[in-house]
């Protein structure tokens, strides 16, 4: 289906049409040679590129950046590519253009390869984003147009503003801070006017009155590039098909389509529920930019601003620990607001309260347990404890919570964990690559020698998330060289 969506047409749609009508009825009519004619059909990401094994991994992953990289988009009639007007990176295979939190571990990898111009091309992208359409689409497509994804706008202008950048930080902190203040105000908007127990769009007001935020999309209608397979799906299930669909939509913008996460226990698909809880990984993602919202106030000398964002990241701190901490599991969870109690599936998106550095010392070391006890297999730790078939569920696993992951055990001092966890990680994709020739999307961490399944496609490789995340853990933790071995005496 995505193909069908990011094609080109060669004609007038109306030609186009006339040409189906004409035609389609005809004995001996083949579907495949009629796209083609007329329409162009977009090629992998990356389909081109062959690696050399025996160049190793380090030439591998220095080479896929300029093999995914694409240059400033130019305007093309039919198109459903939304055009930016600076380089960015793609993370390949199925995934033609840029995507939103893709791009923020892409972009550690980038800093790590020195390609620090690229990084903020691909910052004034989605500044331009934020400034074109009031937020950052899920990918730039026009049907990504009805949703964001885990808001990492800030960790990226973060990555600008860190100390020993080529920019100055409050220079970078100024240069971005009306994208920023635009950014929140998508995830908050219509929050003033809730009572509690009520939500709207992105927004939830709790019976207390804190204000926490879930996954929206503005549809109600099948995914565009998922069409049939969303179709097949909702007439599997018992909801109404516009709340079906607005679930999986929502589910998209989450990132994590799909999993157990979203689901009614012991169910599957057809039970999805994501706009009926608050993401704990969401939250934490917004307290942070609340946090980084106060600095560049403080940058642009608006005090009574940076009080207001202070105040807000601390009352959402508040929610979070209240809501979204579950004491019998040792875990942070999202929260059902609609059934007012904790989930009872625990994932990785529990590691997201350690990595922003809103969990107490107490909560990270249960997190920790939990984490070595549940969580840590041979190759990383694992999405979630199900496996389902979902591509977000056992026994697959994913760069970007690895990350967060090592991150968060890293801040709380769990330094051993963390290096266990990133070796491991490190290990796995270096055997594939070796095995393949290849960085993947997701793999599999309970069995490394068996690749990752589950999803509506094939799996993919390139892998912009996964080449980032890499790299960052190799500069961190460098693999020891041998050691010298003595010379024989004669």
């Amino acid at each position: 289906n995505k193909t069908f969506v990011d094609v080109v047409p060669r004609q007038d749609p109306a030609a186009i049409r006339a040409a189906w009508e004409r035609e389609s009825r005809q004995p001996g009519f083949e579907l495949k040679r009629f796209v083609e004619e007329h329409f162009v059909v977009p090629a992998p990401a990356g389909s081109e590129f062959r690696s050399r094994v025996q160049a190793g991994l380090a030439h591998h992953l220095d080479t896929l950046w300029t093999v995914l990289q694409r240059r400033q988009d130019v305007p093309v009639a039919g198109s459903s590519l939304l055009p930016l007007p600076h380089p960015y990176v793609v993370p390949g295979g199925r995934f033609r253009e840029v995507y939103y939190w893709d791009s923020y571990f892409t972009m550690l990898g980038l800093q790590t390869s020195g390609r620090t111009a690229l990084v903020r091309h691909m910052l004034d992208n989605f500044a331009f984003l934020i400034g074109r359409y009031g937020f950052i689409p899920n990918g730039n497509r026009t049907y990504y147009l009805t949703r964001s994804q885990p808001p990492f706008f800030s960790r990226m202008v973060g990555l600008l503003a860190a100390p020993g950048q080529p920019v100055p930080p409050d220079s970078a902190l100024r240069r971005y801070h009306p994208a920023l203040e635009r950014e929140y105000r998508f995830w908050m908007a219509g929050a003033n006017s809730l009572r509690p127990g009520q939500a709207f769009r992105s927004v939830v007001r709790l019976p207390d009155g804190a204000v926490l935020n879930r996954y929206w999309d503005l549809s109600d209608q099948p995914r565009e590039e998922s069409y049939q397979e969303d179709v097949a799906a909702a007439a599997r299930s018992q909801q109404p098909a516009a709340q079906f669909y607005r679930n999986v939509r929502a589910t998209a913008a989450s990132g994590w389509d799909f999993s157990s996460r979203w689901f009614g226990p012991g169910q599957g698909l057809e039970s999805i529920r994501t706009t009926s809880l608050v993401p704990v990984d969401l939250n934490c993602l917004l307290y942070q930019l609340e946090q980084l919202l106060a600095q560049s106030s403080r940058a642009v000398q608006d005090l009574p601003a940076a009080r207001r964002y202070e105040q807000a990241a601390q009352a959402r701190r508040q929610a979070v620990l209240r809501y979204c901490w579950d004491a019998r599991a040792g875990w942070f969870v999202d929260y059902d607001w609609e059934q007012q109690r904790p989930s009872p599936v625990r994932t990785l998106a529990g590691v997201f309260p350690l990595e922003s550095g809103l969990a107490s010392r107490a909560q990270a070391q249960q997190v920790a347990a939990g984490l070595r006890r549940d969580f840590l297999k041979p190759g990383g730790l694992v999405t979630t404890l199900t496996a389902t078939g979902q591509q977000w569920d056992a026994p697959n696993a994913w760069a970007p919570l690895q990350w967060m992951a090592i991150e968060g055990l890293r801040r709380y001092g769990h330094d051993e964990l963390a290096r266990t966890v990133a070796q491991r990680w490190i290990a796995l994709n270096r055997r594939v690559f070796e095995q393949t020739g290849k960085l993947m999307e997701k793999y599999n961490v309970l069995d490394p020698a068996a690749p990752a399944g589950g999803g509506e496609y094939a799996l993919q490789d390139g892998f912009g998330w996964t080449n980032g995340v890499l790299l960052q853990l190799l500069r961190r933790y460098p693999e020891p060289k041998p050691a010298r071995q003595p010379a024989l005496s004669r």
